[in-house]
């Protein structure tokens, strides 16, 4: 299903109305008054709460809350909050953030319960409502309650999320460009199928075909190739890619050319070493997905410096089987008896593709009508994310970039020594909500984001510069932004890639 598809917008205006049946008028406009079909709401401390149901089509439940600060200090902004993995939860702590910021705040269950991908069995909707709906209709749905509760619509609309929330996000840009003024997409797992494949490719990289009861590079030997990455690139990898020699992390990690046969086990070596097995699976994994016919890479490999973080996803929850294998017994396949061991990465890869892609994949690089209604982005993504390779989101700015000139209303950050949505030895904090307001409601184009490190007790401050320029040391205290200026470098491009080795 596509979104021009007739998905039934008559069905979801209608879903949205029987919420507002509740009589609001202008000079009352009171939380017990947005009762109606489909909504339940409390009020405390002067905050409405609205928890309301959609039913856009059959088959589908999506939920979603929404905050309503009170009257007198609200912002006139509106928030939508994104999820993350498969998750129903809501983001609770970044929700109460925003509200004590005066926003308007909202977010949907994505129109499931759990955090495991067999949600969808024996509800097809249910991966529609996942990979797009939800949020719109959500989003839609959000904005009449809060014009009828306070009188007038928002006058700022955002969206904020991460990993998933940054699928979202991307999502709404290229499929509903007018839903949002302001759209922040962090780490997103956009390219959807072709993430899980590279789950699949790490399993299947990491063991003896057939055996699933040995996984040969364990946490030990992941932190000892990314000791290796360091140690190999680090050196080379400071300053020429606008870092600091003395930097714990890679600050251009796509230019590393690590190959983990250094680290070898030989005569005399004295261990920590990799076996002959260990150093063969190690660069199957750096190489990525391969399609057995042509030899092409499928998927984008996670970049040096970020393996001690791959465990997480090299199983599915600790168990023997790849990271979500629901996703293609459930949604890929049907089929509960489906096998990995089976999966070719060739023609199965595009089998899937062909009949998830449109619905799950937010890879659409035409953003055209997001920037045609005068939306802004504010992308982000760390260099060392184990989970979602930071090629993704360098490649896809690259392929909108490609189309049209992006410096006046979408900028790329790439974080160098920061994880998954945060954490890391990077610099990895920094208001995105705030620099996107700014570049919406005051015409102030994030020139850079101003970073912390991780630990919030550190005072310390480094700026993020917009991709493809770099942080450059310039003289000064380097614990301090000021001291380093957005320069080009004679770095890579977002397109370098890790050396391939065939094992």
């Amino acid at each position: 299903m596509s979104c021009a598809d007739p998905f039934r917008l008559a069905g979801i205006a209608t879903a949205i109305a029987a919420l507002l049946v509740g009589s609001v008028d202008a000079t009352a406009r009171s939380c017990a008054a947005l009762v109606g079909r489909g909504t339940t709401v409390t009020e405390a401390d002067g905050i409405c709460r609205v928890s309301g149901v959609l039913r856009p089509v059959a088959g589908s439940r999506i939920g979603y809350q929404l905050w309503l600060p009170p009257h007198t200090t609200w912002s006139g902004r509106m928030v939508m909050l994104g999820n993350g993995g498969y998750s129903s939860r809501l983001p609770l702590t970044a929700m109460t953030e925003q509200l004590a910021r005066g926003a308007a705040v909202v977010a949907t269950d994505t129109g499931h319960d759990g955090d495991d991908p067999n949600f969808a069995l024996g509800r097809p909707q249910a991966i529609v409502d996942w990979g797009w709906r939800a949020v719109h209709v959500s989003a839609v749905a959000a904005r009449r309650v809060t014009t009828r509760y306070y009188g007038r619509a928002p006058r700022y609309r955002y969206f904020n999320g991460c990993s998933t929330g940054g699928h979202q996000a991307l999502m709404e840009a290229q499929r509903f460009p007018s839903d949002f003024d302001g759209i922040v997409a962090g780490a997103p797992g956009a390219a959807r199928v072709r993430l899980n494949a590279a789950f699949l490719w790490q399993y299947r990289a990491n063991h003896a075909a057939g055996d699933d009861a040995r996984a040969i590079l364990g946490q030990r030997e992941l932190a000892l190739l990314q000791q290796g990455a360091l140690a190999a690139c680090r050196t080379n990898n400071g300053s020429a890619a606008g870092g600091l020699a003395g930097d714990a992390w890679l600050n251009d990690p796509a230019a590393c050319r690590f190959d983990p046969g250094v680290l070898a086990c030989e005569p005399g070596r004295v261990e920590p070493c990799l076996s002959a097995e260990q150093v063969a699976a190690a660069r199957r994994m750096y190489r990525g997905a391969v399609d057995p016919r042509s030899g092409a890479r499928v998927t984008n490999p996670w970049l040096p410096g970020s393996e001690a973080g791959w465990a997480a996803y090299l199983s599915d929850g600790g168990r023997p089987q790849p990271a979500r294998t629901s996703f293609w017994r459930v949604w890929a396949f049907a089929n509960p008896a489906w096998s990995w061991w089976r999966f070719d990465f060739g023609r199965d890869l595009d089998h899937v593709l062909h009949t998830l892609s449109s619905v799950i994949d937010a890879v659409d690089p035409n953003l055209a009508r997001f920037r045609a209604s005068g939306g802004k982005l504010l992308h982000y993504h760390g260099l060392a994310d184990p989970v979602v390779s930071p090629l993704d989101s360098s490649q896809y700015h690259a392929a909108v970039a490609a189309r049209m000139p992006t410096t006046d209303w979408y900028r790329l950050f790439l974080a160098p020594g920061m994880g998954h949505c945060g954490g890391g030895p990077g610099f990895t904090r920094f208001d995105s909500q705030q620099a996107i307001e700014a570049w919406v409601e005051q015409g102030r184009p994030p020139d850079r984001l101003i970073a912390r490190p991780t630990d919030p007790s550190a005072d310390a401050t480094r700026p993020l510069c917009p991709h493809p320029v770099r942080a450059v040391h310039i003289g000064g205290d380097p614990e301090h932004a000021d001291s380093f200026a957005c320069r080009r470098t004679t770095g890579t491009t977002q397109n370098k890639r890790i050396r391939e080795k065939t094992a």
